[in-house]
This record gives C-alpha cells, sequence and structure tokens, in this order.
C-alpha cells in the first residue's frame, strides 16, 4: 500500500482564550493523497485556517505528528520547517499578501530568490507561468494598478513558481466577485492538473467544494468526510 503523501496522527491542538483552554483539534487523524485536491469546510474559528499553519510548519501541534512527503514536520527545528515550507509548500491567501514595493514580476521570482533557483532558465520558466496566468504584458506594473483578479492571478503564480509539492490556499476566492472568483478557481485547478500539485483548500463555496476529489468538515475539534 503506498503512503499517504499527508500523514496526520494524533493531533491535538489548544488555544488560550483569557482563562480558558479552548480545544481546536482532539486526537484528529487524516491521509491525503498526492495530487488530490481537498476541501476544507467548516464555520468560522472552527480550525480550518489552524490547520493550513499546521500543515504549512508555521505552527506546531500540541501532540501528534504531521508526516509530508516522507519529512516528519513536527520533529524538524523552526530552521528547517522553514527551509521545507519555501521549497516544498507554496502559500494562496484571500487577501493576495503581495508585497506592494514590488513590480509584477519581483513578486513572482520572490520565491526563487529565497530558494536560491533565481538561474535563468527558472527565471524563463516564471515568465512563462505569468504568460499563463495572463500578466505576461503587466510585468512591470505593481500589485496596485491590478484588479483584484489579476492580483489573485499572481498570488497563484507566486505560490506555484518555485514548484511546491503542496498548495495550501485560505479562501483564494472569497474576495472576489462571483465570476472573478470561477475564473480563478478554474486557472487553479488547470495549473493544478497540470503540475499534479497537492492542494489543501479552505472554502465557505459549495460551489469550490463540488470541485474537489474530497471534502473534509471540521466541526468541534473533530472531522467528517462528505461526498463533494
Amino acid at each position: 500500500m503506498t503512503d499517504p503523501f499527508i500523514a496526520i496522527r494524533g493531533l491535538h491542538k489548544r488555544y488560550a482564550e483569557g482563562d480558558e483552554l479552548r480545544t481546536i483539534f482532539a486526537d484528529l487523524n487524516l491521509d491525503i493523497a498526492r495530487g488530490s485536491f481537498v476541501a476544507l469546510l467548516g464555520q468560522s474559528g472552527s480550525g480550518k485556517s489552524t490547520l493550513l499553519n499546521l500543515l504549512g510548519g508555521i505552527d506546531l501541534p500540541d501532540a501528534g505528528y504531521i508526516r509530508i512527503d516522507g519529512q516528519p514536520l513536527t520533529e524538524l527545528s523552526e530552521t528547517a520547517r522553514t527551509h521545507f515550507r519555501r521549497r516544498q509548500i507554496g502559500f494562496v491567501f484571500q487577501f493576495f499578501n503581495l508585497i506592494p514595493t514590488l513590480t509584477v514580476v519581483e513578486n513572482l521570482l520572490l520565491p526563487l530568490e529565497l530558494n536560491g533557483l533565481a538561474t535563468v532558465a527558472q527565471r524563463d520558466q516564471a515568465l512563462a507561468l505569468l504568460d499563463q496566468v495572463g500578466l505576461g504584458q503587466r510585468r512591470d506594473s505593481f500589485p496596485e494598478r491590478l484588479s483584484g483578479g489579476e492580483q489573485q492571478r499572481l498570488a497563484i503564480a507566486r505560490a506555484l513558481v518555485h514548484g511546491p509539492a503542496l498548495l495550501l490556499a485560505d479562501e483564494p476566492t472569497g474576495n472576489l466577485d462571483a465570476a472573478t472568483g470561477a475564473h480563478i478557481l478554474e486557472l487553479l485547478l488547470s495549473l493544478h492538473r497540470r503540475a499534479g500539485t497537492t492542494i489543501v483548500m479552505v472554502t465557505h463555496s459549495r460551489e469550490v467544494a463540488a470541485r474537489a476529489d474530497r471534502v473534509l468538515v471540521l466541526d468541534a475539534g473533530h472531522m467528517r468526510e462528505i461526498a463533494p
């Protein structure tokens, strides 16, 4: 039997709220196959973004472990987790998180610069990706000159430019109108199919969830799976 790309075992996570400890996850177990698209649903505060932070190595659980592509993420040092995250994980956020003082192409190339991968060949591939998301003619513009949909297209390209094995997306269409959001989703799924990237996406949209391979619902520290 093939090992899962993501394996979560016995995951516990609590946060202090005043004098109380609030349980986010209690003994969470989950396997995710390589190349799949998983949608995360749940009420606000149910732990969706917390799970993304744990998968990205930004936060650590109180107990249990996370293994991604054979790497025991929860056992790595902070420095090792940072290097793993930079090389193997891409992030797409609802509010784009572009750097306003950098041009489109400078924002795009930032992950390559951080990973020491900004070779001529890698830059050429990055510019080809910029063409694929329809921003080849905007390479010297600054983010403030782009529409919301264009900024999200750039954010998706930046998240994928270094060829990550895992893409974590937190409501990537939530700040866009319906038509633009549908276009962004189609673009993301097209790039996902082409590269075989595993996607874990937080969403409130049933329409988005319907396109996923699996739909997981977080509720009161537990997880259940429903049909897409």
